[in-house]
Order: C-alpha cells, then structure tokens, then sequence
C-alpha cells in the first residue's frame, strides 16, 4: 500500500528537530527527515529524533543527506581515496537511519553529463554504495534531478537496466519537470523500480505547488504507482514559499492520504 508523508526540507532553515515538532503537532504521520549538517548524525542528536518519532507515533520512511552536493567530487571522483572516505561517511548516515526506522536514502549523483564514456564507472560507483546500504538494510536511491546526470530518463532506464535490483529511484516530480521530461512516462518505463517519490503539484503558477493548485494529474498518478510499485512512499517536498504555514502543509498532507485511501476503497 502507498504511503504518504511530508519533508523536514518543506521547513528549511527550520532546524530540523523543529521542523520535526511541528510535523509531528500537525498531525503527520510519516516523515522524510533531511539531515542539515554534521552534528545532526550524532547518536545522542539522532536518538532525541527517534524518541521524538516514538512518543508522537510518527515513522520515517527515508533519509535525504545534506552532503549531496559534495557527491560528484567524493563519490564520483577519479581520486579513489575520496570515494573510500565517502563510502566510509555514509556509515553515519546508514547508522542514523537504522535509529530512526528508515529504509530509503536519497542520492543526487554526479552532476557530469551522462555520457558513454562515464556510463560504467556511474554504476560501479552507485553499486558500491548501494552495497553498503543493503549490509544495513538500507536502500540507496536514485534521484532525478535537472541539473545532475540523473536528469534524464534515458539515463535512469541504463541504471535500471545495468543495476539489476539494486537499480531504485526516487521520482521527483518538480525536477522532472524542469528537466522537461515526463513524470508519467517515468513512471511507466521505470515501474517497480521507483521506490518514493518526492511529489508536488505544477501549473502556470510555478513548477512546485502543492497538490490541488497545479494542473499535474495526481489522482491518475497515484493509481499508476500503486499498480507499478505498490509499496511506494510518497512525499510532499515543498519549497518554503509554496504555502503559507504548517497547518497549510498538514492539509495538503491529509488531503494526499485522501486521495490515497480512495484507491483501495
């Protein structure tokens, strides 16, 4: 069964054990937590987040790393060194999501163009990671972002087809649409491979609205992903000047579990 959440990243800068409380006050029941800096991968900081998931009866479905930016120079990098420090860092991330219950870790990637030449070094790389993340029960996804070589479909179908199982995708569908492709395809050429989505309404006031301001079909959506990846999580990502305030946030979360709950009616 899908399942519907919001990001701690809708409240940036909010410090995120804040923008946590708030979430959790709101009435929000599954969260995507981002982690903003080194500090906050420290166990007693996770296990205040964790306690915090408990006593409000929250879960946390994945785990967004505030070191995607430095991917394409550590991860990807032709000086091996960084991507043995790297893979080693991401232990602390990997520990902190086993705290908090959460099963899905997001990866931007490189932002090189995809192309022949760097195709398999991508995949050894992506494989390498996702290795680490099955030894912790963790899953690595893929992100499309526009400006990252995972922008195109093109690409996101050669890691299907390289990776194998470990070949999962987080479809975000903001960055598909400023990359011009479609979300809908997307979904239907990457299936069950697409694992969480960070979702968003778009129309001709902006490119990332929340659900029901935008012309995005989200109800025909949604039923494509239950059907192609029924266990799927799917997350409002917002920017801060999409909406007003939390309880605007907590709506549009309650109005996705809605639209959710109709489907298996």
């Amino acid at each position: 069964m899908l399942r519907a959440g919001v990001s701690t990243a809708c409240l940036y800068p909010r410090p995120v054990e804040e923008a946590l409380y708030d979430l959790a006050l709101a009435g929000v029941s599954c969260v995507e937590i981002f982690i903003n800096s080194h500090s906050e991968l420290r166990r007693g900081f996770v296990d205040a987040l964790a306690k915090l998931l408990q006593r409000f009866e929250m879960t946390c479905c994945s785990l967004h790393p505030y070191t995607c930016e430095m991917e394409p120079m550590m991860l990807f990098s032709n000086y091996s060194r960084r991507v043995e420090d790297y893979l080693e860092y991401c232990r602390y991330y990997f520990s902190a999501m086993r705290q908090l219950g959460a099963e899905k870790f997001i990866l931007h990637g490189n932002k090189a163009p995809g192309t022949a030449a760097n195709v398999d070094l991508y995949l050894e790389r992506f494989r390498r990671l996702a290795d680490l993340g099955d030894s912790y029960g963790i899953q690595v996804a893929q992100e499309n972002v526009a400006r990252c070589t995972s922008a195109s479909l093109s690409f996101l179908e050669t890691m299907r087809d390289g990776l194998g199982k470990q070949a999962r995708f987080v479809l975000d569908i903001k960055q598909a649409v400023r990359a011009k492709e479609d979300p809908m395809a997307m979904l239907r050429s990457l299936g069950e491979h697409v694992v969480h989505v960070h979702l968003s309404d778009h129309g001709e006031y902006g490119d990332c609205l929340p659900i029901g301001k935008g012309r995005f079909p989200v109800n025909r959506f949604l039923q494509e992903l239950a059907a192609r990846s029924p266990d799927c999580t799917v997350v409002l990502e917002l920017y801060r000047s999409g909406f007003q305030n939390v309880s605007d946030l907590a709506a549009n979360d309650m109005m996705l579990r809605k639209r959710i709950q109709k489907l298996y009616a």
